[in-house]
């Protein structure tokens, strides 16, 4: 097993490890041979986790009798928690124990958290007891009790800190295996990339349809069982290859760097900041030469969030007679603030992902109430899992993104002299007029389907409408993706320094997090506001009676304000410019920024 710190190697490759017991020959990276067990391990968390939010509206809604806004509150308020736990998994791995141990202990986490759904299902005393057809349409099933509904938040939590370990860390440790200072080794790191994403597609594809339909058809025991057991498989091969994986130290957390220098910067707030700052940098400010394996450039100290400037202003006994700080959390680096300003300036873009996101949230809650209340028979024998229908989204974005890469950028890009065709700010903003324009859609459909069902009089409530009718709305969400939301993590990734690219994927997973919020939020304010003078609320749980569309027209017009207020703060944004590297015997200050030497 690997220690959580282990000796560096020479001949500048210090970010490979060797293993317990090697011999002080130098080690081969890992490479190919520990990808099985890598990809594995992150392929069958991500099947079990997708797997279950896929259909967990269904699974809410027929096995534990909850209505339709406290299904749609639970899934939001659990899946905020999960984005948000990549955050801390992240931190602990870079700051204390490394990848392997987090993966370790997380892959556990989520086999504990799927047992105990499987139990859930498979033990009578820990869900309600099934209902007959005419209970739910009275809505007279029983509810879950406190101990079963205290089980089903016991694994959900079990599962939420298994996605915040594997998640974070699965990537970047299947990096960590290949040599990035060869050739060969760059290569093998953007195959990998292919591979990884190519698993996470089909893991996507396997859990909407067969992981769904399991559930859906055959039995909740077997669609939880099957996961759990290959989760089982994950786990033992990914221990098997311990001796093949390259080990990387923790280095530090680049979001302890950020609180460093919002406490020096807070107890320095009443210190002036000197005069001709630009001209006395290096009498008055801190600016260490940069450290690590890796070059980095360096950030030159900008005017922008001032106040932050004040935390690098060295004072009498700040220094240690090599130069370095005494401590971080009293004195900070041009280097370290002039990141934490980079992240503060693409917060209100951020900010302007979130109503786009709570766009897409819906497809996982009352778009697949939609779909229990319509025609899912595909062929005389055949019926379409509800949870199963989000598929027409991945099948889209697959579609649509090699068009979107191979054709359009080129075409694009002849008009606007750009690279990528268009600037990515210009993408994210096409994506929220999907995400608009995809809300309205899904009302008129809505309003359609409600129609028909109400008209139709059958017993079971389902309109005689075929369940293709949710493929526009969902269409238009998979361009809301592919632009918006692919676009944003392109934008952190570009115009972060080199030393922040994790935080990237960082925001992508707050942005989600803060959306299912919201939309929990936004569910709760409906179903109590509206509903008024003996009317059925917005959301009741009967969705013939509720008006679901007016909903997604309050979704809409929301996006609506969000495009006014993206549309300001994208005119106002500057791109990073391409700074000259400083060398790291600082012989040399002068840098260029937009332009003018400073």
């Amino acid at each position: 097993m690997p220690p959580s710190s282990l000796p560096e190697n020479d001949a500048g490759k210090a970010h490979h490890h060797s293993p317990p017991q090697a011999k002080p020959t130098q080690r081969k990276p890992g490479g190919w041979k520990s990808m099985p067990y890598v990809l594995g391990n992150e392929s069958f968390e991500r099947l079990a986790s997708i797997g279950l939010i896929a259909n967990f509206t269904v699974f809410l809604m027929t096995v534990f009798h909850m209505d339709q806004v406290s299904s749609s509150n639970l899934i939001n308020i659990w899946s905020g928690v999960t984005n948000f736990a990549p955050l801390v998994g992240a931190f602990i791995s870079d700051a204390y124990v490394g990848k392997f141990w987090v993966i370790a202990f997380s892959s556990f986490a989520t086999l504990m958290g799927m047992v105990t759904m499987t139990l859930i299902v498979a033990l009578p005393k820990l869900h309600p007891p099934a209902c007959s057809p005419q209970q739910t349409i009275l809505n007279q099933c029983k509810g879950p009790t406190n101990k079963q509904f205290g089980f089903l938040v016991l694994a959900l939590g079990f599962i939420t800190i298994g996605s915040g370990g594997i998640r974070p860390c699965s990537l970047p440790f299947g990096v960590d295996q290949f040599d990035p200072t060869t050739d060969e080794g760059r290569k093998d790191i953007n195959s990998f990339f292919n591979w990884y994403y190519t698993t996470f597609t089909i893991i996507v594809l396997i859990a909407l349809t067969l992981v769904v339909y399991i559930q859906d058809s055959v039995s909740w025991v077997w669609g939880f069982g099957i996961p759990t057991m290959l989760m089982v498989c994950s786990i033992a091969l990914f221990f098997v290859g311990t001796k093949i994986y390259i080990y990387v130290k923790p280095e530090g957390s680049v979001f302890s760097s950020i609180v460093q220098v919002l406490v020096a910067a807070y107890k320095k707030r009443n210190l002036p900041l000197p005069k001709g700052e630009k001209t006395f940098i290096r009498g008055n400010f801190y600016d260490p030469p940069m450290k690590g394996t890796h070059k980095i450039p360096k950030l030159p100290l900008t005017d922008n969030l001032r106040c932050l400037n004040k935390a690098a202003i060295v004072l009498d006994g700040e220094l240690n007679p090599d130069g370095s700080a005494v401590s971080l959390w009293n004195l900070a680096s041009i280097q370290q603030i002039e990141e934490v300003k980079c992240l503060v300036k693409v917060i209100p873009i951020l900010v302007s992902g979130i109503i786009c996101f709570t766009a897409m949230v819906q497809q996982w809650t009352f778009t697949v109430s939609q779909a229990l209340k319509m025609d899912r028979h595909l062929g005389p024998h055949f019926q379409i899992p509800a949870g199963s229908i989000n598929i027409i989204s991945m099948i889209t974005i697959g579609i649509w993104l090699p068009i979107y890469d191979r054709i359009l950028v080129p075409s694009l890009r002849k008009i606007t002299k750009i690279d990528s065709g268009i600037t990515l700010l210009q993408r994210i903003g096409i994506g929220i007029v999907f995400s608009i324009l995809s809300m309205i859609v899904a009302a008129s459909i809505e309003t359609m389907r409600r129609n028909s069902a109400n008209n139709h009089h059958g017993s079971d409530g389902v309109a005689p409408l075929s369940v293709m009718w949710l493929a526009p709305q969902l269409i238009l969400l998979a361009f809301a993706e592919a632009f918006s939301i692919l676009g944003q993590l392109e934008f952190y990734y570009k115009e972060f320094p080199d030393h922040m690219k994790s935080v990237a994927t960082a925001m992508f997973s707050v942005t989600a997090g803060v959306a299912n919020y919201v939309s929990s939020s936004l569910v709760t304010t409906v179903h109590k506001v509206t509903g008024k003078d003996g009317k059925p609320d917005w959301l009741t749980a009967d969705i013939n009676a509720a008006r679901v569309d007016y909903f997604y027209y309050v979704i809409a017009g929301l996006g609506v304000l969000n495009l006014v207020y993206y549309l300001i703060v994208a005119s106002r944004y500057q791109y990073k410019t391409k700074i000259k590297d400083i060398d790291e015997d600082e012989s040399q200050f002068d840098v260029e920024l937009n332009g003018i030497k400073i």
